[in-house]
């Protein structure tokens, strides 16, 4: 089928001029109109001025990128130029899928424009006539045949004085929003067997859902084939096939990573090592994640969040005394609601990833309703340990020595491995990266095994009886326990509090506090109705409808970029001008989400008390550029500087024309050496 549809292809590239030829001197309407237009019509000499390339598909057809994918053939654009002119590469939109049996094409559908700039001679007269012309053959198609067209079509400039009109750049910086943004971090691929990987570095905070990688170097891998996007840490791993035909080991692999809302990002990976690669290593890192998995939730029991409930869990344990029919089955009931939880989490979480959805275990901690439901959660749990109500069937004190039996010994784990969740540390890091891209039986076996490391020493109170002996029998010193185990989870409380306050500003503190007060007074109100003790499942029934109820007002979490200084301030070319006219030094960075040396740069030397101390001394303003969304005023910008990319540093000292360009990765002492103007010492 594949190579059916590239001779097919074949065939109307090479007969397309003969079938125009029959026609004769018939006029016909392309199906794709194309045309050049220039975002300045009077450049000056010696500079570059942006052009386009604008082409325009009818309703229903589509036109092709610059890698058409498994079927079509790549537009192809000769220029006639002045003498002494040059022009660029082009640079395209981020493409889209289209698959029709079983081939995969990557299309643009609706108008679209291929951005260039074409430098100008110097030394040319005002008024100099710039004739710019374009021979043109492309492919158009609709979802059932396809087209091949050809056209010249130019314009012609005149030097002048390089104005752009409000409206052009208006037209140019939506067409320069579209286009593909370089990644400037590093990236590998590697073959195994069929297998193709590829390895981005990318920040947790770029959201994947939905991404997907189009393959600008041909026969490298499969255009139709599913794509598995995992994550591991700072590194998206994109996993596919490579083709049944003509494929070649490629020096490099180029090709843009499409994210949502029409992003992307371009990028070049060279041969290397990819996390996961490889099948003789498979049992071995099952085995050793499987280990670190138990070891982190056997650790995870002295957590704040989860120390309270298993401690008041194994007391109830130790009332069993010599029943140890009795002390085991609460154990694997107990055992069976976490390592349950644990792998319907993984197994979420997983299911999450495999559409491409960039999160992590804690997963959920993301959304701001969520933490809102685990803030309450927590809080209902710390007023049930500190005697507010009774919570039958968890409970400490006088619940303890009641009913409860095996049902609720489930539930606890259930309880007990949801509120672990917020309190995963870096120990558990390893395992868990490693479980993302694992097969899922492997993977979901780690999350068993974290179940079961958290189960671990419940198990042990039930089936070891010297363990059960060594603890106090029950008495009045339990109540007393109980009130101190409400203080860890309180703590807890605070730590979700301050974690909805990052993510939702004010306004959502305010509203989490509100639902809060709210809770506590129907939970009064509960005790009064009922004092023997609120059951488990309507309390968490409440809870889903109290968060339920104030999700709609809760503000939605905010941007993941801030300004890396106290008193930075956001780019604005007028400020920036407006700051070296009244001789202030400024120190001007560009830098985006998705970029990892960005951030590693903010984190080692641009958010340093030192850096900000030599700053201040200075008197130097602080100006920072977030491209995260591909800001057409930060672009042009780059432009202007001979970049297409971030990160960018620019230091301008006082009394000078030109900025310092830094190198792109900083160190403190580069920052701190950085001399304010040509009257410092």
């Amino acid at each position: 089928m594949h190579r059916q549809a590239l001779l097919i292809s074949l065939l109307l590239f090479l007969c397309g001029p003969f079938v125009t030829g029959a026609r004769g001197q018939e006029t016909r309407q392309p199906n794709i109109t194309a045309s050049l237009v220039a975002e300045s019509s009077t450049p000056k000499a010696g500079s570059t001025v942006s052009v386009a390339i604008l082409m325009q598909p009818k309703d229903g057809w589509h036109g092709y990128w610059k890698t058409p994918g498994d079927a079509g053939f790549p537009n192809e654009f000769n220029w006639t130029l002045p003498q002494g002119a040059s022009v660029a590469p082009l640079r395209y939109p981020v493409p889209q899928r289209f698959l029709t049996n079983k081939l995969m094409n990557h299309v643009f559908y609706g108008d679209y424009a291929l951005l260039t700039t074409v430098s100008i001679p110097a030394g040319l007269s005002m008024g100099s006539r710039l004739p710019l012309r374009i021979k043109a053959r492309w492919l158009a198609c609709t979802d059932r045949i396809c087209v091949p067209e050809d056209a010249e079509f130019g314009a012609v400039l005149t030097v002048g004085d390089g104005q752009i009109t409000t409206q052009s750049r208006a037209r140019f910086d939506s067409w320069r929003q579209k286009l593909a943004r370089p990644l400037g971090s590093d990236a590998a691929f590697a073959v195994s067997g069929n297998d193709v990987r590829l390895s981005i570095a990318l920040p947790p905070s770029v959201d994947i859902l939905g991404a997907w990688f189009f393959a600008e170097t041909e026969n490298a891998m499969s255009y139709n084939a599913p794509q598995k996007l995992t994550r591991q840490g700072d590194v998206v791993i994109v996993e596919s096939v490579k083709p049944n035909f003509g494929f070649r080991m490629p020096d490099q692999l180029n090709g843009v990573l499409a994210l949502k809302n029409g992003m992307g990002l371009e990028l070049t990976a060279k041969p290397g090592a990819v996390a996961g690669q490889g099948g003789g290593q498979g049992w071995i890192t099952i085995l050793f994640s499987l280990g670190g998995a138990i070891l982190g939730g056997l650790i995870l029991n002295i957590m704040p969040c989860v120390f309270p409930i298993i401690s008041l869990k194994a007391l109830s344990l130790a009332k069993a005394g010599g029943d140890e029919q009795a002390a085991r089955g609460d154990a694997l009931a107990y055992t069976a609601g976490v390592i349950l939880t644990c792998l319907a989490l993984g197994g979420a979480l997983l299911a999450l990833r495999a559409g491409g959805v960039a999160v992590g275990w804690a997963f959920q901690l993301q959304d701001p309703r969520v933490i809102l439901f685990l803030l309450l959660l927590s809080t209902a749990i710390t007023l049930n340990l500190s005697g507010l109500f009774a919570l039958s069937g968890f409970a400490g004190g006088d619940a303890l020595a009641g009913k409860g039996g095996r049902v609720g010994s489930f539930w606890t784990g259930v309880l007990a491995a949801f509120v672990a969740t917020p309190c995963t540390g870096p120990f558990m890091a390893a395992a868990l990266g490693a479980a993302l891209v694992l097969p899922v039986a492997a993977a979901l076996a780690i999350f068993a095994g974290l179940g079961l490391g958290l189960a671990l020493p419940f198990l042990a109170i039930a089936y070891i009886p010297a363990l059960r002996a060594r603890i106090p029998k029950p008495g009045g010193w339990m109540m007393t326990f109980q009130r101190w185990m409400a203080v860890p989870m309180a703590l807890t409380s605070a730590a979700l509090f301050w974690l909805l306050w990052r993510q939702t500003g004010q306004s959502g503190l305010m509203i989490a506090t509100a639902v809060v007060v709210i809770l506590a007074l129907l939970l009064v109100v509960a005790r009064k109705q009922r004092p023997f003790g609120l059951g488990l499942g309507s309390l968490l029934a409440g809870l889903v409808l109290l968060s339920a109820a104030a999700s709609p007002i809760l503000p939605k979490a905010g941007s993941n970029t801030a300004l890396a200084l106290a008193g930075a301030v956001p780019f604005s070319e007028a400020k920036l001008a407006a700051f070296r006219a009244g001789g202030r030094p400024v120190f001007l960075y560009f830098t985006a989400d998705w970029c990892v040396s960005c951030k590693v740069n903010e984190k080692v030397a641009i958010d340093r008390a030192e850096v900000t101390a030599s700053f201040k001394a200075k008197n130097a303003v602080i100006m920072v550029g977030d491209w995260s969304n591909g800001d057409p005023v930060i672009s042009r910008f780059l432009e202007s500087k001979g970049r297409s990319g971030v990160p960018l540093y620019l230091w301008y000292p006082k009394g000078t024309t030109e900025p310092e360009v830094l190198p792109q990765i900083l160190t403190v002492s580069v920052l701190t050496g950085l001399q304010a103007g040509p009257d410092s010492e």
